[in-house]
């Protein structure tokens, strides 16, 4: 028999009439002849109050205590989940990131998967149960629980469905799809019918709210499937898959625009080898996940080293940078603080030229400055100041004509 994992977001599980609808998808998906895993989150703004209410308390909680209070709204979730499946008359039982023993690393707050021993989910699947899996959790091997970061329940269903082998992945969510862009703010944003795993990748690296960008990993590493959906409808969604000749047809796929974000420049540093390499395992030893790396250097012999990393992890960046100015002497560093970042993101990128032209012109002519530009074998990202943000989005989103469906995707 073959299986599935569903997921269902916040917004989906926000009441009980939700948590009905969504108990009612599981149950169909058994009818039809699959076992069932459904990974849930925390309902609707459940983790935001928590940390709201952690912050209240203390404005700098511990984060391993961060990890114990928020790992207790998927806990209600996947409670809540099989109640509303044995009500139904069918049968389900919930369990914890740790009971299914979803192995992490050792760091608070943004952990990472070393396994799934899936012994414990074969087992209830065995007896004719629908299981429940709390996302966005798991225990190192010592049992401390671990939390994988905000928006990680993808990564467990994908996770989960990759080790289970799953035939695919549904990811349900308050959107129909994934979008060319964010439509609160391109109204001309079109949904998708598919798009490839190291597109998809890109866009939720670079600011797409619609999927996790571990999830993809896992999704494209071990050929998952994933299919995205709304919890509200039972249209089809957007299939995140292997790519496709089509999809080289199509220069830009989508634009995102990621706003939270600081910029940290550290002239004067020697030009010689080592110091990059010294200078990143420093953020590494912070935690600090780093964005877009730009290093030049000048007659001098110094050399000028820039990235950016997100808001949440500035705090531990500037103890890291702080470190760096003392180990090199440096006389002076520059944070630019906030900034934003508009990428566009086409497989099509690889074998079309012009694109950047085409991208850095639209920005041009709607009087949006550039403070630093780079690239990937599939995308265009542009650093620009927080307040041309939006006006950015919307004018490559025009420039590409995104709003155009090419080749039926």
């Amino acid at each position: 028999m073959e299986l599935i994992v569903q997921k269902f977001g916040g917004t989906s599980l926000a009441d009980a009439e939700r948590i009905h609808r969504a108990a009612r998808r599981a149950i169909q998906a058994q009818q039809s002849g699959y076992r069932v895993v459904v990974v849930v989150s925390a309902m609707g703004k459940s983790t935001d109050n928590l940390i709201d209410l952690a912050h209240q308390i203390n404005a700098d909680p511990p984060r391993r205590e961060l990890d114990m209070l928020m790992t207790t709204g998927e806990q209600v979730s996947i409670s809540l989940m099989a109640i509303a499946i044995h009500a139904a008359g069918h049968k389900a039982i919930s369990l914890t990131g740790g009971q299914v023993g979803l192995i992490t690393d050792s760091v608070h707050t943004k952990a990472r998967i070393k396994k799934i021993e899936a012994d414990r989910i074969y087992q209830e699947l065995d007896l004719g149960r629908i299981v429940i899996v709390a996302g966005f959790q798991g225990v190192d091997e010592l049992g401390e629980i671990y939390t994988l970061g905000r928006g990680a329940s993808d990564t467990t269903a994908v996770a989960l469905a990759a080790v289970l082998g799953a035939k695919y992945c549904e990811i349900y969510t308050d959107v129909d799809g994934v979008y060319t862009t964010d439509p609160r703010i391109e109204p001309k944003a079109r949904k998708m019918n598919r798009i490839s795993y190291d597109e998809m990748l890109e866009l939720a690296s670079s600011g797409a709210g619609v999927m996790h960008s571990r999830s993809i990993e896992f999704g494209k590493k071990y050929n998952v499937d994933i299919h995205v959906r709304s919890s509200f409808t039972d249209s089809p969604g957007t299939l995140i898959t292997r790519e496709v000749q089509q999809m080289e047809d199509i220069v830009v796929s989508g634009v995102t625009v990621k706003k939270d974000m600081a910029q940290f420049v550290l002239p004067e540093l020697p030009n010689q080898p080592g110091v990059a390499a010294n200078i990143f395992a420093r953020m590494a030893e912070h935690n600090v996940v780093v964005d877009d790396i730009m290093q030049t250097f000048d007659d001098s012999g110094f050399a000028y080293t820039s990235f950016t990393v997100e808001h949440s992890d500035l705090a531990e960046c500037k103890l890291a940078v702080e470190e760096i100015v003392k180990e090199y002497s440096l006389p002076r560093i520059f944070c630019n603080d906030p900034v934003s970042k508009v990428s566009a993101v086409g497989v099509g990128m690889r074998s079309h030229t012009g694109v950047a032209q085409k991208m850095f012109k639209a920005l041009a002519e709607a009087q949006v400055n550039i403070n630093a530009i780079t690239t990937s074998e599939i995308k265009i990202c542009c650093i620009i100041d927080p307040k041309d943000a939006d006006k950015a989005l919307r004018a490559v989103h025009a420039a590409f004509e995104l709003d155009k469906a090419v080749n039926g995707r």
